[in-house]
């Protein structure tokens, strides 16, 4: 079973479905979206980062798209994937953000159980989801994100109740990335230098590529990427030009966010703003 989510102006990608989502990482690999494993009645079997993990019964595992996951087993499965331009592109508290406590806030990968009330409110939430993913209308991408909102919600309240729950930041490579989300989704606006954030984090900027490097990514990627994220945004859902875009993530000059934005999209801010027009 599989149920995908496409929203051509954005790029946005929602994948639900149960175990067969899974069957392309039996051997090891960087998820390309977020994901969300909840098992049900029975167990599942996961390798993240070399480590052996046994899922229980009613419980959620979250992933972030920097870890190396390899599905071992499991059958009766719930899962949700999705990409930055999906659910990252709005705006979320940030205990609730592609920032957060599930993905780069806490400890090296959560798991949280579920009581019987929690599977209840859960499985309640999963057919709102089938639900809307089969209307078709023109707020079919906002209803979905605010379902996936509430989930993340839900999941994250869950995690902080965890009896010896901390939020800690430990000395080894995923820590020291979701360290340098964190701070660049503070301070991307004034800041796109990989120096700033390298001093914030008592390493030098080589430290962190080398770092980043061996997760296939880039301390220079990240602070782009979400730029680009918030040029979208503001694309999207206001009215502002792409002048005013562009101070208001931290360019004096239009033309280098124009530049950045086409690098990463092919197209101008200008011309993806028409094609949202057409779209909707």
């Amino acid at each position: 079973m599989q149920n995908t989510f496409t929203e051509f102006s954005t790029n946005a990608i929602l994948k639900i479905g149960n175990e067969g989502l899974l069957e392309s990482y039996s051997t090891p690999r960087q998820p390309d979206l977020y994901t969300f494993i909840r098992t049900n009645d029975y167990p599942a079997e996961v390798v993240v980062d070399s480590i052996p993990y046994s899922i229980e019964p009613n419980s959620i595992l979250a992933l972030t798209v920097v870890q190396y996951f390899q599905f071992i087993s499991g059958r009766d499965l719930i899962v949700y994937q999705f990409n930055r331009e999906f659910y990252c592109i709005k705006d979320h508290d940030q205990e609730v953000s592609c920032a957060g406590l599930l993905f780069f806030g806490n400890m090296h990968i959560p798991i949280i159980a579920l009581d019987i009330k929690e599977q209840r409110k859960l499985n309640i939430l999963h057919e709102v989801f089938l639900d809307e993913l089969e209307t078709k209308d023109t707020i079919q991408a906002e209803m979905l994100r605010m379902l996936m909102a509430r989930f993340i919600i839900i999941s994250t309240r869950l995690l902080k109740a965890k009896e010896g729950f901390v939020e800690t930041a430990k000395n080894t490579k995923i820590d020291l990335l979701r360290e340098f989300n964190m701070l660049v989704e503070a301070h991307f606006k004034a800041e796109h230098s990989v120096s700033y954030y390298a001093d914030r984090l008592f390493k030098s900027p080589k430290t962190l590529s080398n770092n980043f490097a061996k997760l296939n990514t880039s301390p220079l990627q990240i602070i782009h990427e979400r730029i680009i994220l918030e040029a979208k945004r503001l694309l999207m859902y206001t009215d502002m030009t792409a002048k005013e875009i562009a101070y208001k993530v931290g360019f004096e000059d239009a033309s280098h966010l124009s530049r950045l934005f086409k690098k990463h999209t092919t197209l101008s801010p200008s011309d993806f703003k028409k094609q949202i027009k057409k779209v909707y």
